[in-house]
């Protein structure tokens, strides 16, 4: 049996002796200590060359009006900046990083395979390796298809359940994002229920017009597309616990009554499990919430840290797809050997370590037990939302979040305020109000305290 705690154990004594300790570090923003000079001079330079300084929005950390740090490298829990200020990570890369960075286990895969040769675009014995493991571990997928990206995966399964159904309209909810894919930016119009209009440039509203927008945990919303659209929809498509709005656990009325809608009307229900799979369980989401889904998306853990994407599902709908169907969908790297090992040795250390899950509990619990009582014990308003290793601290006077109406009552001002001070201490989360924050089975109690720590005096300084 493969024993990952050793291995992260090792990881932290590496760190500690490369003095990769975490310090409260300076921020242009107004921290104290350290240095923050390199970091500063590097984002100048990266914006004269690359669209606002960054190749993906939200690093540039403009939600929070920062200026984001420069990572050099990073080991288990931690990454360190080209300043040389560590910190304890609860972005890790925005969720694929379940073990940690740099797992021994993984670079070393990663190494060998690249040795061998790094893509051949042809059929390699991994991607088999990839589906068999992938399939043991979710149920629901029959036969699965590997990509570059979630975003290729959401928008191939998309066309996929159109190919199959013979239908154009889809429905997606309002806060739940499926990559950047045109049929994805689209936000509802006058009401939740009317055709949607794009949010984004570039989207045409020929595309829009083939995306309808329902509320996330209001199923009335849905009844009353399918009661419109009954045999234009081809598939409905949510995260089954949302990410990017922060995070949102579905009702059980929400969840089992898309399923049987989409039953009722030949429709394909897709679970977008991009973010929530094998983080939150060994079969995602779905798992956990007992509704099995027709297609399913994946990413991010699959490929241990590289560049993956992955849609699976039934047999029946999965035959569709070239060579075998009409439906056409094709990439130069899909499949891409390093990925396949990375993420293949990911998914086996999932599987195959006893306990993993339950000790990735009992961290992620710790970290919620503190952070309301750094809460509760300053006054400041705000809720906590956690399923498993996922969780986002809203800052709100409501009692609970269920909905993007809940998230958009939130205080981004003082999120922004916190962050900084959070970040300053050494505590790296994701720029923004709306996103989730990811443990790691490599945080260790101490890493976790001095979060919780981190937070109280935030709080307290914010409060004076």
């Amino acid at each position: 049996m493969i024993n990952i705690s050793s291995r992260i154990i090792y990881n932290n004594k590496m760190d500690k002796n490369k003095q990769n300790k975490v310090v409260p570090n300076s921020h242009p923003s107004g921290g104290v200590g350290g240095s923050y000079t390199k970091s500063i001079a590097a984002f100048s330079e990266a914006q004269k060359h690359i669209p606002g300084g960054v190749n993906s929005p939200v690093r540039s950390f403009k939600n929070v009006n920062a200026t984001p740090p420069f990572i050099a490298s990073a080991s288990g829990s931690k990454v360190t900046d080209i300043d040389g200020n560590t910190y304890i990570d609860y972005v890790g890369s925005w969720g694929p990083m379940l073990l940690g960075h740099t797992h021994p286990d993984v670079v070393k895969a990663i190494s060998e395979t690249a040795a061998l040769g790094a893509s051949f675009g042809a059929p390699t014995l991994l991607e088999t390796e990839m589906a068999l493991q992938i399939k043991k571990m979710v149920p629901s997928i029959d036969s699965v298809r590997m990509v570059n990206s979630g975003t290729e995966a959401t928008m191939s399964a998309v066309r996929l359940a159109r190919g199959y159904t013979k239908r154009d309209l889809i429905i997606k909810f309002e806060g739940c994002y499926h990559g950047h894919h045109d049929s994805f930016l689209i936000k509802a119009g006058s009401g939740a229920l009317t055709l949607g209009q794009p949010n984004s440039p570039g989207v045409t509203k020929g595309i829009a017009a083939g995306t309808l927008t329902a509320k996330y945990n209001d199923i009335e919303t849905v009844k009353q597309l399918f009661e419109k659209h009954s045999e234009e929809i081809a598939a409905v498509i949510l995260e089954p616990v949302t990410g990017n709005m922060g995070v949102i656990l579905p009702s059980k009325e929400f969840i089992t009554g898309i399923r049987e809608l989409c039953t009722q009307h030949g429709t394909v229900l897709i679970f977008d499990e991009v973010m929530t799979g094998f983080r939150l369980a060994k079969g995602g989401a779905q798992e956990i919430l007992g509704v099995t889904p027709d297609l399913t998306t994946l990413g991010k853990i699959i490929g241990g840290g590289l560049p993956v994407g992955a849609y699976g599902g039934k047999q029946e709908i999965m035959d569709h797809l070239a060579p075998k169907g009409p439906v056409y969908q094709a990439g130069t790297l899909s499949g891409n050997p390093l990925a396949m090992a990375a993420g293949l040795t990911t998914l086996k250390l999932l599987d195959e370590t006893e306990g993993f899950y339950e000790q990735l509990e009992e961290k992620s619990a710790r970290l919620e037990k503190g952070l309301k009582k750094a809460l509760v014990d300053n006054n400041v308003p705000g809720v906590i939302t956690r399923i498993g290793s996922m969780f986002t601290l809203f800052f709100t006077k409501e009692d609970k979040v269920e909905s993007f109406d809940d998230v958009c009552k939130c205080d981004t001002e003082f999120f922004a305020k916190y962050f900084k001070i959070a970040l300053d201490s050494g505590i790296y989360m994701a720029p923004s109000q709306f996103e989730a924050g990811f443990v790691s089975i490599a945080h260790s109690n101490e890493d976790i305290d001095l979060t919780i720590e981190a937070a109280n005096a935030a709080f307290k300084r914010l409060k004076d």
